[in-house]
């Protein structure tokens, strides 16, 4: 009867980390990163040298210059012109300003879409870095140049019908904050110390090997978690925005695929060391009976 209590105890210890372990990433990810204005921009600012954005960038730029103007014959080679030297402004320290400035408003936008019911996309505003591109071009005297609209270009993040379906998680994670991730570490203590003891060493280490089993499988829940997402998230973006949303996605994520790594890493070393003490404590000396004296 002990051997099934204990063993269920087990079950539902590992079944109880499996899952904490995600839910408080996730929660902790909220709190501390995309509601942090400055956390957001940490991760984002290095996206002003991604091949992806600055080719979404430097397309929408031409694009919207190019619906204006008709040359011709001249056109198509006023399209490489001026796309040409849209991508090579995006390499400037220029960009790199504007697109901060873009994203620390996108950020506002963002965090009120995903806290409002107002079936909108979730987008980050091009229209600072409009303003930068046309005044760059324009003092170095590129033609038509003046003739960019500022006006706002968005790429899109999220569609509306995606943006819709988070929401209400995106809510609950917020409310929860970093308290499932305290109550994980509680937990983890709290049944090991107790597991070593009442039950003793082996018992104990017993215990530390479903705790990092536990760990492991919440961390490949994890990174399962941010896949669909990201899948999910760019499934209905504009294709036209899709390798550049995919750039700021896996920027926003990074943190998370790294407590991805470092959580399976811990349990891994967890469960490895809780076997092999089980194993070395079970190869202790054992103690024969002397025999009668005859």
């Amino acid at each position: 009867m002990r051997t099934y209590l204990s063993t269920a105890l087990s079950a539902v210890l590992l079944i109880l980390l499996a899952l904490l372990v995600p839910v408080s990433a996730l929660a902790a990810w909220v709190d501390l990163e995309i509601d942090d204005t400055d956390r957001y921009l940490a991760a984002v600012s290095p996206l002003a040298s991604d091949s992806d954005v600055q080719d979404t960038i430097a397309s929408l730029i031409t694009d919207e210059v190019m619906e204006n103007i008709d040359l011709g014959p001249l056109q198509d080679a006023l399209d490489d012109f001026l796309r040409e030297t849209a991508r090579s402004f995006t390499t400037t320290e220029a960009f790199q300003r504007a697109w901060d400035s873009a994203n620390r408003t996108a950020h506002e936008t963002v965090t009120e879409a995903l806290r409002e019911d107002d079936g909108q996309a979730v987008t980050i505003d091009l229209a600072p870095v409009i303003e930068r591109v046309r005044q760059d071009l324009t003092d170095r005297g590129v033609p038509f140049a003046e003739q960019i609209p500022v006006q706002h270009l968005t790429i899109t993040l999220l569609s509306a019908d995606r943006a819709d379906e988070l929401r209400s998680t995106f809510r609950w994670l917020r409310y929860c904050s970093v308290w499932p991730a305290v109550a994980t570490a509680v937990l983890l203590v709290a049944v090991t110390g107790l597991a070593f003891v009442r039950g003793g060493r082996r018992r104990g280490l017993g215990t530390v090997a479903v705790a990092g089993a536990g760990l492991a499988l919440g961390a490949v829940l994890l990174r399962v978690a941010v896949a669909l997402g990201r899948s999910r998230a760019l499934d209905q973006v504009p294709g036209s925005d899709r390798d550049a949303a995919a750039a700021v996605y896996d920027a926003l994520t990074a943190s998370l695929r790294t407590t991805v790594w470092a959580v399976l890493a811990a349990g891994l070393a967890l469960l490895v060391c809780g076997v092999a003490g089980r194993l070395l404590t079970g190869r202790g000396p054992t103690h024969r009976p002397a025999p009668r004296p005859r």
